[in-house]
């Protein structure tokens, strides 16, 4: 692909986290670690969601669907770097990291829907219980997620396909373990106004209206919960929320730290070590949270390990 000034653009280099050589060893093996754990946690919160009847609900239907998300979020991002790490080779191709920057755009996009819907999911379980079944219907909460899926893949490919537009001078580096799409645009040397303009919109779009929406629900949710006359209705209603809460805080509050480190911050690498805890963290420790503060979940992973031992 040839641009303004005839350059050919066939790659870029991802420095990663460190040049430190002794270090590489040590990141290799935390990051596969982290990767094990967030495929493996994930798959069992979707293997246990479909395997017991008690959990085929709106709420375990949205939980499968971040579970599935967050492990396509990783591999998008984490195996790409290991196997650089392993060959020692930091090239990334061109079209391969635009496929990157798409992925990673369209599940962060999708993150955040889900969060929204499952929080919607609780307002309406909290407020209106005796409708619940009727307003969280299985046409309902597929139509929830077929909208989240279709509006985070539009928003990604918008923003990746104007990245075609670019014009890429000498700088094909990028002080990132992966292709993000801001430090990207930083390689340019053409007009990238359209662009951050086109991110900024879709911040606000799929950032701020689910965050909103957010607060909203839990804000309607804590009124009603407090007009509740039982203790043991008030706790019980608080616990059902307590793993999505926890899970809304990890992964908003990881992103605001990443966002305030990398515009206080004049390492370029630090950004890069900040992302790691919203594009990885969040997704590794979701299956720990609901397993652990969940006894529906809890009693659904049991059977289900015990299902898979059993013929050894």
């Amino acid at each position: 692909m040839k641009f303004g000034n005839q350059t050919v653009v066939s790659g870029f280099i991802l420095l990663g986290l460190t040049d430190d050589p002794d270090l590489q060893l040590v990141i290799f093996s935390i990051f596969l670690s982290m990767y094990l754990l967030t495929t493996l946690g994930n798959l069992l919160i979707i293997l246990a969601t479909r395997s017991d009847s008690h959990l085929h609900t709106p709420m375990y239907f949205f939980l499968s669907g971040l579970s599935f998300n967050d492990i396509f979020l990783v591999t998008c991002t984490i195996p790409k770097m290991l196997v650089n790490m392993q060959a020692h080779d930091q090239k990334i191709t061109y079209v391969g990291c635009l496929t990157q920057v798409c992925f990673v755009i369209m599940c962060v996009g999708m993150e955040n829907c889900l969060l929204a819907v499952m929080a919607y999911d609780r307002y309406v379980a909290i407020c209106h219980p005796l409708r619940y079944r009727v307003i969280m219907s299985p046409c309902i909460c597929i139509l929830l997620v077929a909208f989240s899926v279709m509006g985070s893949l539009v928003n990604a490919l918008v923003n990746s396909l104007m990245v075609l537009h670019l014009s890429f001078c000498t700088d094909f580096v990028i002080p990132h373990y992966f292709c993000e799409l801001t430090e990207l645009i930083k390689l340019a040397c053409s007009n990238t106004l359209i662009d951050n303009i086109l991110i900024y919109i879709s911040c606000g779009i799929f950032g701020g209206v689910p965050l909103s929406g957010i607060i909203l629900s839990y804000s309607q949710i804590v009124s009603t919960v407090l007009r509740m006359s039982s203790k043991e209705g008030r706790y019980k209603a608080f616990s059902t929320c307590g793993s999505h809460l926890s899970v809304v805080f990890i992964f908003y509050g990881t992103g605001f730290g990443v966002y305030i480190s990398s515009t206080v911050t004049e390492s370029s690498r630090k950004p890069a070590v900040a992302s790691v805890l919203y594009s990885v963290v969040p997704q590794m420790m979701n299956p720990f949270i609901y397993s652990l503060r969940n006894r529906d979940m809890k009693e659904a992973l049991k059977k289900l390990i015990s299902r898979i031992l059993s013929p050894l």
